[in-house]
């Protein structure tokens, strides 16, 4: 039995090695780690004894040769492929031990361009593909994980043909990966912009949660290697699991939390915010935030842009929710906090721009992340707003932009007062907008209105014109764009165009 070895990374090696000699294992290496396990005391065949042919420009060919894809390719079960190998002299090769260049990590370092392909693995993504497709005969392993159960079976001599598929599928999973992360890497160095007809997305495996958005459903975690940041990577400084549903939650208060340079705080539930404001500190943002809508803020997620101090988590142990993020947390907080066993903390780190993909029936969907382009507002009805109306109006159209369509958000003085979300109507929402304000004893007079697509009709203007409500916030772009600015200027109301809309399904 022979066994092929090439890894970057040697670490866990020793037990497998352990296993294959008292096995009676021959073992061919290459370059660095011929010489790592000649350091342990055993014997190694290196691959240029093997082939008759030296290592090359600077080890980039080293195992591309017959002698060595020949052994691995080798069919047992066919009378060919024997009389061939004998007459060649071509020996199997049952087993190969892969890992590759750590492209991934590269990618991280002040490299230059010429610099970081020297760290696109060739050779190692070969063996590792030749192998797996021969898993008949062949075993491939590829992560350091396995060398201790692939140890195990090979001294039992039980490798079965179910581990081999098992570990094939692991490293074609691994090869895809690794082409996955170097064509989305090197697309963004060379700036291009178009997508090739053919592709796949890199990902990597976190952890398997409770459950999906039901208890039914399954659900796992993923990451993305190519964010570095984000809400997968914030780490959990106390508290229970967290959900699937926690992390939708979590993504969605922190985006808009993210949105404000002011001290701010984001109530959301079911990944709809249901009160944010603005304050002097954290504390006085918070009771603004949650006096928004009160009831709905229980068991929500609660996030902040600043630094949570004792006095303002004394105020969240006494309210019930599921999850809180902020950047930084004092060490009273932290005591405070720790109180309350079942409650998430989580340190946010900061996220980076990249796709939205989202699952259809037999594809996805691909798109930009929606973003606010303030180059495009423009005052379109005759009276001017307030330098307070159109602080309102920019803070609503903010928190617009993270609801569920069709969606509006009624403001003053930089707090949410009414939300209404979701309806299939926009008049539904504003109403439902109203209704809210009105319960939690809002006054909607001088209050500003924003809603994330335009007004198809007047109707939504004469219901907030009647409530008081002075300012509108709209994407405009309606064939009634003229009955609706006409009856702006009947209410003396003013309103601005965003030229944008910010549609979220």
């Amino acid at each position: 039995m022979r066994a092929l070895i090439s890894v970057y990374y040697k670490e866990g090696l020793e037990e497998l090695l352990s296993a294959l000699y008292e096995k009676g294992y021959e073992i061919i290496s290459t370059g660095g780690t011929a010489k790592f396990i000649e350091s342990l005391g055993y014997k190694v065949i290196r691959v240029e004894e093997l082939t008759g042919f030296p290592e090359i420009l600077e080890g980039r060919v080293k195992t591309l040769h017959p002698a060595v894809h020949g052994g691995i390719l080798y069919r047992h079960w066919v009378q060919k492929d024997t009389e061939e190998i004998n007459r060649l002299g071509i020996k199997p090769i049952d087993l190969v031990v892969v890992n590759l260049y750590p492209f991934e990590e590269k990618l991280k370092e002040d490299l230059s361009e010429q610099e970081l392909m020297e760290f696109i693995d060739i050779g190692g993504s070969t063996l590792i593909r030749a192998s797996a497709k021969n898993f008949y005969r062949v075993a491939v392993v590829v992560d350091p994980k396995d060398y201790g159960w692939v140890a195990q079976k090979i001294r039992e001599g039980n490798l079965s043909l179910e581990d081999r598929k098992r570990l094939a599928i692991k490293a074609f999973a691994l090869t895809s990966y690794y082409d996955a992360v170097i064509w989305h890497s090197l697309s963004r160095l060379f700036e291009m912009e178009e997508f090739p007809e053919k592709f796949s997305f890199p990902a990597i495996f976190l952890k398997e949660l409770r459950y999906g958005e039901n208890p039914h459903q399954k659900g796992w975690l993923l990451k993305n290697p190519l964010e570095d940041i984000g809400v997968v990577s914030f780490p959990v400084l106390q508290g229970k699991e967290m959900s699937f549903n926690n992390y939708l939650d979590v993504d969605s208060a922190f985006r808009l939390v993210s949105e404000f340079s002011e001290t701010a705080c984001v109530i959301v539930k079911h990944n709809n915010p249901c009160g944010v404001a603005i304050g002097k500190n954290l504390l006085e943002a918070f009771e603004r935030a949650f006096s928004s809508d009160s009831e709905s803020a229980f068991g929500g997620i609660v996030a902040f842009n600043d630094r949570v101090g004792k006095e303002l988590a004394e105020k969240l142990t006494q309210i019930f929710f599921e999850v809180v993020i902020a950047p930084e947390f004092a060490e009273e907080a932290l005591e405070i906090f720790s109180k309350k066993k079942n409650l998430r903390l989580l340190q946010s780190l900061g996220f980076s721009y990249s796709f939205d993909i989202k699952k259809v029936s037999g594809g996805y969907l691909l798109q930009e992340e929606d973003s606010i382009d303030y180059e495009k507002l423009q005052v379109v009805s005759k009276r001017e707003p307030t330098q307070k109306e159109m602080e309102d109006m920019l803070f609503a159209w903010k928190v617009c932009k993270y609801l569920k369509s069709n969606a509006v958000v009624i403001a003053k003085d930089k707090q949410t007062i009414g939300i209404g979300s979701g309806n299939v109507s926009r008049v539904d929402s504003l109403r439902c907008a109203i209704e809210r304000a009105k319960r939690f004893g809002f006054d909607l007079k001088g209050a500003v209105l924003a809603s994330e697509a335009f007004l198809p009709f007047r109707d939504s203007v004469d219901i907030a014109g009647k409530e008081g409500i002075s300012a509108i916030i709209q994407p405009g772009g309606s064939i009634r764009d003229k009955e609706v600015l006409q009856a702006v200027d009947e209410y003396n109301m003013a309103m601005v165009f965003t030229g944008t809309r910010h549609f979220r399904h």
